[in-house]
Order: C-alpha cells, then sequence, then structure tokens
C-alpha cells in the first residue's frame, strides 16, 4: 500500500502532458531570439557591405568622366558617398576615402600620379608603384583611378546567457576605373 501511495501520484505526473508546449517553448525560445537577433544584424551587416561597395563604385565612375580635377571636387565625392549611405548615417561619419591617379608607363608599371583622401592630403606618393592592380588592366601607356573607400562597422554577437557582445569589423572596397574622356584624369592641386 505504501508503494502504491508514492507510485500513483509519480505515475500521474508521467502520464500528465499538460504544460509539456510551455517548457518545449521555454527551451526553444531563447535560441530562436538569438537566431532572429543574429539573422537581423547580419542583414544590416550585409546592406552597409553593399553600400560600401556601391559607394566606392560610383564615386570611382564620378572621377573618370572629367578630365581634370581638384580637391574642392573631390571633396564632394565624400559627400556622394555619404548620400548612399543613408539610413546608415552613423557609418558615414567614419567614411575613409582616398582616391589615387595612376598612369601606367610603357612598360606596364602602374605609377601614383596624384592622390587625394579626405583630409586633402595626399596618402600615396608621387611615382611611387602601385600594387593591386589587376593584370588585365595594366595596358602600357593608359590610366586608372583608384577609388578606396572604408567604413567601421559594429556587428552585434548575440547568444542570450552565453554572450553579447559587439564586434568591430571594417568594411572596405577598391575599384579601379578607367579614364572615359581623353588620355588621363589630371588633379590641378593634388601633388
Amino acid at each position: 500500500m505504501v508503494s502504491r501511495g508514492v507510485l500513483l501520484p509519480l505515475r500521474r505526473l508521467l502520464i500528465d502532458r499538460r504544460g509539456i508546449g510551455g517548457v518545449e517553448f521555454a527551451i526553444i525560445a531563447p535560441i530562436l531570439i538569438a537566431l532572429y537577433i543574429t539573422c537581423f544584424e547580419l542583414t544590416i551587416g550585409f546592406s552597409v557591405s553593399k553600400r560600401v561597395t556601391r559607394a566606392a563604385g560610383t564615386v570611382a565612375d564620378l572621377v573618370t568622366q572629367q578630365t581634370e580635377v581638384n580637391k574642392a571636387f573631390l571633396a564632394t565625392m565624400v559627400d556622394v558617398s555619404k548620400a548612399i549611405f543613408v539610413p546608415y548615417n552613423d557609418n558615414a561619419a567614419n567614411i575613409s576615402l582616398k582616391l589615387t591617379g595612376i598612369k601606367i608607363d610603357s612598360t606596364g608599371t602602374p605609377k601614383v600620379l596624384w592622390s587625394w583622401d579626405q583630409n586633402n592630403a595626399a596618402p600615396y606618393a608621387v611615382g611611387t608603384t602601385v600594387t593591386g592592380v589587376p593584370a588585365e588592366m595594366k595596358t602600357a601607356d593608359t590610366f586608372l583611378v583608384r577609388s578606396e573607400l572604408s567604413v567601421p562597422h559594429e556587428l552585434l554577437m548575440f547568444l542570450p546567457g552565453v554572450s553579447t557582445e559587439t564586434r568591430s569589423l571594417t568594411l572596405s572596397r577598391t575599384y579601379f576605373y578607367r579614364q572615359r574622356v581623353g588620355t588621363s584624369v589630371l588633379c590641378k592641386d593634388c601633388t
């Protein structure tokens, strides 16, 4: 009789299925919420990355449509880049933009003709050899414009109970474009 008195409530507990959905939800919900937040953050990161690509390409495209530029014109390219980053204005505040005019000599060696960054400085010395130029663009006696754009991005890595941290990434893109008009794009005051 005593064993029956202990086993009966235990048996009823094992048979009773009420509340099992609540328990399953309590186990699965934190994982699903973390997965949702992580997917959302990754989507934002991919969107910012696409805007980095679009901004670098647009800036290079606009510069190569000119025959001559100056620092004032190049400074407007920062505003063009920031306009592309809307609504991600936090990222746009820290844009790093460098533009370089590259002359490829008769031997196929790319050398800096002029360079500019958003601080109106020359990040590369005139006459230095440029690395990273695609082989198919190293045509003798031609001109290229290189656009380098980078922006920091904070990515939230969220896992409840384990980790909630922010990781800082630098998203960057480099484009090489040929001049569209004339034989080069000269910069009057970029030396």
